[in-house]
């Protein structure tokens, strides 16, 4: 079972978001800002980390940036859930080290399917 963090200060988003993913079988930790989503990363291992863009304390491109920089979560697939779709937003997010970039609102199954392919494709990479 893949363990998920995920960084999101909206707590009805949040919510959803770990009743999806604990319904399809992810172990889900919550975090409800960039800091606190640091401080996990930093003691736990996860498989997938899900970052919101706007944040209070930290934003999900500096949380981002930050954990590409940390020996623990480096490798760990980093995909961001964002209402800011311009294509500049996107790029950032991409630039800042995310692995995907998902336009809120988003279907859970679609939200679940990409979680699964991104893990599906950091394991092939692994065993490479």
């Amino acid at each position: 079972m893949a363990k998920i963090l995920i960084v999101e200060d909206e707590t009805d988003i949040r919510e959803l978001i770990s009743y999806t993913l604990t319904f399809s079988g992810f172990e889900v930790v919550g975090a409800s800002n960039g800091e606190e989503g640091l401080e996990l990363a930093a003691a736990e291992n996860f498989d997938l980390i899900l970052l919101d863009v706007r944040m209070p304390r930290l934003t999900g491109y500096d949380a981002c940036k930050q954990l590409r920089q940390m020996e623990r979560t480096k490798e760990t697939p980093i995909v961001f859930l964002s209402a800011k779709g311009q294509e500049d937003d996107m790029e950032a997010g991409i630039a800042a080290g995310a692995d995907r970039y998902i336009l809120k609102p988003f279907a859970p199954a679609a939200l679940v399917e990409e979680i699964n392919q991104v893990l599906a494709t950091r394991s092939v990479e692994r065993d490479v």
